[in-house]
């Protein structure tokens, strides 16, 4: 069964083919994610790396952890189930039963 890990203090220069080479040392590398910044199309500094089972997947966590990849000591742990977050409120276009907007005359501008 694959088992996925977090990296996190990735360089900003990592890439997902840098991660898939190095993490391919420890055993097959089924997947390869760095979360990318909308906003900046930066990375976020962290990923995600599926091993094909859980033995390659701790030797990962061995080989990697606190070592240094492109200049930064990176972190390499077992990855948490995503938690679910409470929805956002507010924000967006919807306007709901807010009113409208005025009307009438201004003279006094």
């Amino acid at each position: 069964m694959a088992k996925k890990l977090y990296v996190g203090s990735l360089s900003y220069e990592t890439t997902e083919n840098t991660l898939r080479e190095a993490f391919s040392k420890a055993g097959q590398v089924e997947s390869v994610a760095i979360i990318i910044d909308k906003m900046s199309g930066r990375s976020k500094g962290f990923g995600f790396v599926e091993m094909s089972s859980d033995e390659e997947a701790q030797k990962a966590i061995e080989m990697f952890n606190e070592k240094e990849l492109d200049g930064r000591k990176i972190m390499v742990n077992e990855a948490r189930p995503m938690e679910s977050r409470p929805q956002r409120g507010g924000g967006g276009f919807n306007r709901g039963n807010r009113g409208g907007f005025g009307g009438g005359r201004r003279d006094n501008w």
